[in-house]
């Protein structure tokens, strides 16, 4: 199993739901940590929270919708000279529920993509190479389950696009220490999930973090969240080489 203490991990979506919980476990595991988020002001409290923990952290903002700032987010970690060795690419959007799903208008896409599809592998390109020179690197872009429903057809395909790329690109690294993979939370009483969720937000540990941990050199799974639920991170990891 990785011991990830000291390394460096980016978590978009860090101030709530479940990229703050992917946030406070990896701090718990000694894990530096670098926080996204629209605004910075967002992560001022988390960034407090996990430095009391004794881990190194900073806070970065972006716009996920504009490439530009992406762009300008990962510059800013470059200027830092920081050698981000795992990604968490858990920001996501849920444009809205079209009751009449003919009616769904163009921008559910182009914003949907832009956010839960082109942003995350804009990360992915600018950070895995430099995983590779290193020789170690873990990126897990968080996809979900969501199927039948038309009515949220922009998140849908946006994620299903999400899940093509991600396996796509993880032939590149297949057999190395350099791995990228998929997670599903499950669909989870968050924000984006609503408060008709049947899962506890909580109940997303150890299973969406199990892909930074995980040693086997396999890339291009998917790792279901909720198949984790209640068990020790060990557990998880063990669980999570037999998938």
């Amino acid at each position: 199993m990785v011991d990830v203490k000291g390394k460096w991990v980016l978590v978009t979506g860090a101030s709530r739901g479940v990229g703050l919980r992917i946030a406070k476990f990896m701090a718990s595991k000694g894990a530096n940590l670098i926080l996204h988020s629209r605004d910075i002001s967002h992560t001022k409290d988390l960034l407090k929270e996990v430095q009391s923990l004794g881990v190194e952290a900073y806070c970065v903002s972006a716009e996920l919708s504009d490439v530009q700032q992406v762009n300008k987010m990962l510059d800013e970690i470059e200027s830092k000279k920081t050698p981000v060795d795992i990604v968490f690419n858990d920001a996501a959007v849920q444009i809205a529920y079209r009751v009449n799903p003919f009616e769904t208008p163009a921008e559910d896409y182009s914003i949907s993509f832009a956010i839960n599809t082109i942003a995350p592998m804009m990360i992915c390109y600018r950070l895995l190479p430099k995983m590779i020179e290193r020789g170690f690197g873990r990126i897990i872009n968080t996809t979900s389950g969501i199927k039948n429903e038309p009515q949220q057809a922009g998140y849908s395909a946006s994620k299903a696009a999400l899940d093509k790329v991600t396996c796509d690109l993880a032939t590149k690294v297949e057999g190395t220490d350099v791995s990228i993979n998929l997670t599903d939370p499950g669909w989870c009483r968050t924000d984006l999930g609503g408060p008709n969720a049947p899962n506890d937000p909580d109940s997303v540990i150890p299973g969406i973090v199990v892909g930074a941990f995980v040693d086997d050199k396999k890339s291009g799974r998917l790792l279901p969240a909720q198949e984790f639920a209640g068990m020790t991170l060990e557990q998880a990891v063990e669980k999570a080489k037999s998938m």
